[in-house]
């Protein structure tokens, strides 16, 4: 069933018809004034001042019909005023006419245009279901959250990728940055995400893990790439994989940015990765697997490039670090709220680079819960 709109909430019809009140008074207060007025005053040319604002609010009918009600309001006052026949008249009557046809055509353009964006929109969601299947909210031991902010204009798909499984026991975690952005890095985008879907329920180690999906992007660019761009297309990608029992998580990095763990009490620790290169730019590279603490009660953070090279009107990056841990013990849907709204007015609204982040929340698990905490990393706590 079709819920009732909420009392007080407004259509969009009925909003265009309380605009369209404004031209429509425009034209009768400057239509009586200048009847009224003596014949040495002229208010007529004032009447395109409503079919000129019609346009921002209403589509092309309703702009022409403001405009001959526009032209009728300056025959009435032609005909008050010594007739219609005198030449100031014709040239105010012909002027409104031209203007009022040129916007009723400027109209019609706009409305095409936003039909058409509307429908790339629409495309552009479904090509982003596809390609990133959206993540569930919960997941064996984590509650998860993410966000993806799209550089391109009017896309909501780019570069960045992230997926998640489970794997016999544990959680799954890959995110990923692929060189470029907008539509040239979607397909290599897609490949990531299809090798990471296809192998990582296998009971293989991270490292493996990594060494395949190695091989994918160098098949990929091999069979794909043009000569005079050889080496040119690659991807940084970190693995996670978080154990439903043990309070750790293993990462593996193919030079991809740290996650933060995000501790009760305003405390962030930067885990010290050993990262390999990039996915791409040397086939036969060994990986390596880092082991962190990852406590119930903890969020890691894991983030794209994208996010902390944003910059601010000054040249400023996006102090992701400082800002997160105003927020280490919000749920993971709060703290993707946050860095939202942190991150685009940092930026002063738009990204120059395609930015995602995931928040995954451990729970409390069936077991004591150990007071080890992260090795090998720098922290920073906020008072």
């Amino acid at each position: 069933m079709t819920p009732w709109p909420r009392a007080g909430s407004r259509q969009p019809w009925q909003s265009v018809h309380a605009l369209l009140l404004l031209p429509i008074t425009l034209i009768v207060v400057i239509t009586v004034v200048d009847v009224q007025a003596p014949t040495n005053i002229h208010l007529g040319p004032a009447l395109v001042i409503a079919p000129a604002i019609t346009p921002s609010f209403a589509g092309p009918r309703t702009t022409a019909a403001v405009g001959a009600l526009a032209l009728a309001a300056q025959t009435l006052i032609g005909f008050t005023h010594g007739g219609i026949g005198t030449p100031n008249h014709i040239v105010q009557i012909i002027t409104l006419a031209v203007l009022t046809g040129t916007l009723v055509l400027y109209s019609a353009l706009r409305e095409r245009r936003q039909a058409q964006l509307a429908q790339v929109r629409t495309v552009a969601e479904a090509a982003q279901h596809v390609l990133m299947w959206p993540l569930p909210e919960q997941i064996g031991p984590l509650r998860i959250a993410s966000l993806y902010l799209a550089a391109e204009d009017e896309a909501q798909i780019g570069g960045d990728l992230y997926a998640a499984t489970r794997c016999d026991g544990a959680v799954r975690v890959l995110i990923g940055d692929v060189r470029g952005k907008g539509l040239p890095a979607i397909g290599e985008a897609a490949l990531l995400l299809g090798a990471f879907r296809e192998s990582a329920h296998r009971h293989i180690p991270l490292e493996e893990l990594a060494t395949l999906l190695e091989q994918s992007v160098t098949r990929y660019a091999a069979d794909l790439d043009p000569p005079e761009e050889a080496g040119e297309r690659f991807a940084t990608a970190l693995l996670v994989e978080i154990p439903d029992r043990d309070p750790v998580t293993r990462m593996t990095s193919c030079g991809h940015p740290p996650p933060l763990l995000l501790s009760p009490g305003h405390a962030v620790t930067v885990p010290s990765l050993h990262p390999s290169p990039p996915l791409g730019v040397h086939g036969n590279c060994e990986h390596t697997l880092d082991v962190f603490s990852f406590e119930p009660g903890d969020t890691l953070l894991l983030y794209t490039d994208g996010v902390v090279e944003a910059r601010d009107a000054r040249g400023r990056f996006y102090p992701l670090t400082e800002r997160a841990a105003l927020w280490t013990d919000d749920a993971p849907e709060a703290l993707m709220h946050h860095v939202r709204r942190d991150l685009l007015t940092h930026a002063g609204g738009r990204l120059d680079d395609d930015a995602a982040l995931i928040a995954l929340h451990r729970t409390a698990v069936d077991r004591r819960r150990h007071h080890g905490r992260v090795t090998g990393a720098n922290s920073l706590r906020q008072p």
